[in-house]
């Protein structure tokens, strides 16, 4: 299969990548450099990090967030919670050096491929978000544009002015109470030196980590945010001095309080700083610059693109047998702050000598299916419809047979499918070796219909789907965390094998349209007790 002649646009994207392993789009053969990776972080010759203060802001419970908004005070959503929400989530918070059976163990004790921890989930791309703070005249700095640098946990001032005026315009008509923005973009290197053409797929998920650990914390401060995911991308990159095919802006979120809205300013300002570039080799990934080139254009108009998804709501298979129905779910009662912190992939530590309790799958599961809810300009203002859904592959679970389930979050449920589950069905449809699937006690599967979605808004749809995707297990993780369980999510699995069994009345040959894929698989179970591990906080 000649990829570079193969993607032209999502669609036909997600169809390759839904099949990747049957029919390869990748030349595996090629390996990553590690010797000449990108840097993690964008460096600027000649602009210092300034460190951004210690603040302490107090947070609800990851259940409050989850289940409901806890009441604000009317005020505004401060630079102090700004600060702290950036540091809970995608600062450098500590160095690990467990040991996995991850393949990254042997290099951890060196400090050059040191680990360093963070609140928010990635595919494993080496930090490919960036975070662009446009601070408008209300706020504490001078105006203009700062890039965030998640190692020194402070900002990098990149213009002086103010260009709020050029992002209302870029985000019209989606409306903005203040005069603060975040803008997060993805830089396709950082990704694709690893994961080639699969990276897009990767990175648009961990936009929805991102986004949904904000939505979170937000809510656990009293002051949730909404994220906008329909703008003018091009007018975005031209104001950051990006090139759309090398960087790229995904979402824009609005600070609501702050000093209002601003005069139009200067909106001929642009940034021109530019950060230098480790690798001595750059490899450009036209595949890749053709699909995201698809999802920039401005999607459709007319309805508002919430009453349009409807359409793209996830399918129920049917289940042959009396529902489960599981105990309460477990109560989340950490704070979303400790949840963050204490945040990791279990990396082939699961043992199944401890069986999961109910409650324990039952908060997981809720956690997957509210969190998934993410809010935004392309959703109702309580995050539906939803773009998933979840099932369950069961082995070690208590009072639930073997067997892989529905779940019905209404009901707190799982509706037996009469697959059945085995360890070695588990194993041969997973490609890497940093798990031991037959040690798993349940392997939820993140569920959806992409090309109904696609349908539903154009292109730009498929990065709808993936953050919310992101979102979903970016939740799962925090109530694994919570729950002190197990949790790993991954991508290397053969998506076709999974949605064969999970409905085997489906004839995947035909047309893509109406198919439901699973898109992500998230392990979950007890860890073994006593396993050597080290754990140094820097925040």
């Amino acid at each position: 299969m000649d990829t570079e002649q193969a993607f032209e646009t999502a669609s036909d994207y997600i169809a390759a990548i839904m099949r990747r392993n049957r029919s390869p789009a990748e030349n595996w053969s090629l390996k990553p450099d590690w010797a000449d990776q990108p840097r993690m972080h964008n460096v600027y010759p000649g602009i210092t990090p300034v460190p951004l203060p210690a603040t302490q802001v107090e947070l609800a419970s990851l259940e409050a967030s989850l289940t409901g908004q806890p009441p604000g005070d009317g005020g505004a959503f401060t630079m102090p919670m700004l600060y702290e929400m950036l540091r809970d989530s995608y600062a450098c918070g500590g160095r690990r050096l467990a040991v996995t059976v991850n393949d990254d163990t042997v290099a951890l004790p060196h400090y050059p491929r040191a680990v360093w921890s963070r609140g928010t989930a990635s595919g494993g791309g080496l930090y490919p978000l960036e975070i662009y703070w446009v601070c408008g005249p209300g706020g504490p700095m001078l105006p203009g544009v700062y890039n965030y640098s998640p190692a020194q946990h402070g900002v990098q001032r990149l213009l002086i002015g103010d260009v709020t005026g050029q992002v209302r315009q870029a985000i019209a008509p989606a409306e903005a109470a203040g005069d603060q923005f975040l803008l997060v973009t993805v830089k396709f290197w950082k990704n694709a030196f690893k994961y080639q053409n699969f990276g897009y797929h990767v990175v648009t998920m961990d936009v929805g980590t991102a986004l949904g650990t904000w939505q979170l914390w937000s809510r656990a401060a009293g002051f949730p945010l909404r994220p906008l995911l329909n703008f003018d991308e091009e007018a975005l990159n031209r104001l950051l001095g990006v090139r759309t095919h090398e960087e790229s802006v995904f979402a824009v979120v609005p600070l609501p309080g702050g000093g209002g809205p601003s005069p139009e300013g200067r909106p001929g300002l642009r940034v021109t700083a530019v950060p230098t570039e480790r690798s001595r080799t750059v490899v450009r990934h036209p595949a890749i610059e053709r699909v995201h080139a698809s999802t920039v254009t401005t999607p459709p108009t007319g309805d508002a693109p919430a009453d349009r998804l409807k359409a793209a709501k996830p399918n129920h298979s049917g289940g042959s047998g009396d529902a489960i129905k599981l105990a309460d779910p477990l109560p989340l009662d950490a704070t979303v702050r400790e949840a963050l912190r204490a945040r990791r992939s279990s990396f082939g530590r699961f043992s199944a000598h401890h069986r999961l309790g109910q409650a324990e799958l039952a908060a997981v599961l809720r956690a997957g299916t509210l969190g998934a809810r993410l809010v935004s300009d392309v959703k109702q203002p309580d995050g539906t419809p939803e773009l998933t859904r979840l099932a369950v592959f069961a082995s070690h679970v208590d009072g639930v047979p073997p067997d892989a389930y529905d779940y019905d979050v209404a009901a707190n449920t799982l509706l037996p499918l009469g697959a059945g589950v085995s360890a070695s069905f588990l194993q041969r449809n997973y490609f890497l070796n940093n798990y031991n699937m037959e040690q798993v006690a349940a392997v939820v599967t993140v569920l959806a219909r992409p090309h109904a979605v696609i349908a539903a808004t154009g292109q730009r749809g498929y990065r709808f789907l993936n953050a919310e995707v992101g979102a979903a297990a970016q939740a799962m993780y925090l109530a694994a965390a919570a729950a002190d369980i197990g949790c790993g999510a991954a991508l290397g699995f053969d998506n076709v094998s999974y949605a064969e069994h999970l409905d085997r009345r489906r004839d995947l040959s035909g047309d893509d349209t109406d198919q439901e894929w699973p898109l992500l698989i998230v392990m979950l179970g007890h860890e073994r007790q006593q396993a050597p591990d080290f754990r140094f906080r820097l925040r």
